[in-house]
């Protein structure tokens, strides 16, 4: 395995250098493109395809390098559901920063409880 990142620096210049480090790798590149595509965010599995690489070692590594940068928010469904990754803020503003594209948009959270009109007298 490659090196980590593993610690968000504090300063401007070691920010780039870091942000530099990740739009080289490809696994990890790949990994922040697709959960930024994605509106629900990816699971494990879904993430070893993107980043097309059977190796759960690779995939682990790619999680772990994008968690402790800050960049993913971890998704628990507690009713069975595979849990999900997804881009944290910062990750979407260092996607924007690497890719030169605008700020992927975090999709809207959608209401489970329909409000109910009141019944005419």
């Amino acid at each position: 395995m490659p090196k980590g990142v593993w610690v968000w620096p504090s300063d401007p210049k070691g920010q780039r250098r870091t942000l530099r480090t990740v739009a080289a790798s490809p696994h990890l590149m790949a990994a922040m493109k697709a959960i930024g595509k994605s509106k629900e965010g990816l699971s494990n599995a879904e993430l070893s395809d993107a980043i097309e690489n059977t190796s759960e070692w690779t995939t682990l590594w790619v999680v772990r390098q994008l968690t402790s940068l800050g960049f993913l928010d971890f998704k628990v469904d507690f009713f069975g559901n595979a849990a999900r990754y997804e881009l944290s803020e910062a990750g979407r503003v260092a996607l924007a920063m690497m890719t030169g594209q605008p700020l992927p948009q975090k999709p809207p959270v959608e209401a489970t409880v329909q409000p109910v009109a009141p019944k005419p007298k």
